[in-house]
Formats: C-alpha cells, structure tokens, sequence
C-alpha cells in the first residue's frame, strides 16, 4: 500500500471512473487501473464495481473510502501544521466557509488578513454546511466559518448574524410594508415561490422550518448557490431567507427589502470552529486577526 494507490483511489471514488480520475491526476488510465487493482489486492477486498460506463464503491469500499480521506487530509494537515510552525507568516491557511457567509462576507476578512501578513498563502472552500464540516472532518481544512457548528468542535469565535426574508426592492408586485397588518402579509409570502438552498444547507432547514411555523405552503424553487438565489430575489424571481451579511448592500441600495414576520428576523451567528486541540500557527494568526479587527468576538467554549 502507497500513498499513491490511495489517492489514486480517492481520485476513483470523487471522479467516479477511471478515465476522469486519469485525467484529474494527469497519469494513463493504465496506470489508474493498475494501481486500483494493486490496492484491492493488498487489501484482499473488492473496493468498487461497474456501473454503466464508470465504477461504484462496494460497501466495504464506502468505509474504506472514509478512512483514506482521513488518512491523508491528516497528512496534509500535518505538512501544512508543520511548514506553518516553522514560519507562520509565510504557512497556508486553509480555510472553508458554507455559501452565505463564503460568497459575501469571507473574501472581505481574507483581504484584511493578506494585507498584516502578505506572505500568507490562502486555500479557501465555500460549499453547504454538510460539505464543509466533512472537510474538516477529513482534516483538509483547519478552521470553518458557519452557522450553528455539530458536537466535538471547538468554537473559536462568534459574529453575530440575522436571517431575514428579502424580496425584491421594486418592481410589478412589491411586498407589502412592515406596517400592514401581518394576515396581509402572510397572504403575499404564501403566494410568492421561496428560493431554496440546496439540501444539506443550513439555511434551507432553517427556511423550511420558518415556512411550517408561519403556517404556509408556497411553491419552492431549489438553487444551488447563495449567490444565485440573491440574483433571483433581486430578479424578480421570488423571496428567501438569507443573511443580512449576506445582502447588506443590496437592502442599502434598495434592490432588495426586508419583509418582517412574527418570527424574523432570526439570530443566527457565525461561528468560527475547528478541531479540539491546538491549532496551526497560520490558522492562529488568522483567528487572532479577525478577533482584533473587530469583526468577531472571541469565544472560549466548545459546542
């Protein structure tokens, strides 16, 4: 067993077949089934199988594949902990936020930070909530920016953070005001589709959530990306829950507004986390960084 068999292997497992995963590596496909099939051997178990034109993982794959991607974001982990500890100045900061925060709020905390340490290198993920605590899970990230964080992380710091329901600034249809009486608006929202996140997004079971407790059913449309959904609202296309982080400019520019309910807006803050234990030296930087610029609060508990 090599540390090439098994990113070879991860590369199967991501791209789902042997030809992608050849290209992804930039190796033959060859050298891909070789040394697929080597790993299988040494292990004395079958990892994937034919699915139409790609590979499946069987089931003692599927854990398997769990441990690999552990395996070796540790190692990685470590070669970045390590270069780090040496020169924090001039370590990676590996860094993942979910979408809301990633698309709008984040770029702005990385530019800071480049600036007091421009030797810093930056390696940024945005995906949903899920995605990004199973990076850090697999330890290829240090530390996430996001909402409400699962058991056994350690929470860093704190910014705090409002959902709130925005629909479009003007337009054919504009919402009604604050002001009306709240059946008034009840009755508009239950007639608009509410622009959804993705499943495995936080912002999306918090919205499904908030549509049960306002007691209505309105069609729903799924988009994949934060930034998406805040073009559609703006569009026309419908209202959402989002982050006033998230569209602090457009509610100052009036292309969108804030459409109260009973139950919004939502306190909701961000959260900095990452594993128990001592974090990497540019990691650290980083947290000290965003804590003395006051853009979050320092926190000292776990969750």
């Amino acid at each position: 067993m090599t540390l090439t068999r098994l990113r070879t292997f991860l590369a199967v497992v991501e791209t789902g077949s042997v030809k992608d995963a050849a290209r992804r590596l930039v190796v033959t496909e060859s050298a891909v089934s070789a040394s697929l099939v080597a790993l299988q051997r040494s292990l004395g178990l079958r990892l994937v199988r034919p699915a139409g034109r790609g590979l499946e993982l069987t089931e003692a794959g599927e854990v398997y594949a769990g441990y690999v991607r552990q395996a070796l974001g540790l190692l990685e982990a470590g070669g970045a902990a390590a270069a780090g500890e040496a020169d924090p100045e001039g370590g990676e900061l590996r860094i993942a936020a979910v979408t809301s925060a990633g698309e709008q709020l984040v770029p702005r905390f990385l530019h800071g930070f480049r600036q007091a340490h421009p030797r810093a290198r930056i390696g940024l993920r945005i995906g949903n909530r899920a995605h990004v605590h199973r990076l850090l899970d697999d330890r290829r990230v240090d530390v996430v920016i996001g909402g409400r964080p699962p058991r056994g992380r350690a929470v860093l710091a704190v910014r705090p953070n409002e959902l709130v329901v925005v629909a479009p600034g003007g337009g054919a249809a504009p919402p009604p005001r604050t002001a009306a009486p709240w059946e008034e608006r009840r009755g508009w929202l239950a007639e608009q589709t509410w622009l959804l996140r993705e499943p495995g997004s936080g912002t999306r079971a918090t919205a499904e959530v908030l549509l049960d407790e306002l007691g209505i059913s309105p069609p729903t449309l799924t988009i994949g990306s934060g930034a998406a959904v805040r073009e559609g609202v703006i569009a026309g296309l419908g209202v959402s829950l989002m982050s006033r982080d998230a569209v602090a400019r457009d509610l100052a520019s009036a292309a969108m507004a804030v459409l109260g309910t009973p139950q919004t807006p939502l306190r909701r803050d961000w959260h900095l986390v990452a594993h128990p234990g001592r974090l990497p030296a540019t990691a650290a930087l980083f947290v000290r960084y965003v804590i003395m610029c006051g853009e979050f609060t320092e926190a000292s508990r776990k969750h």
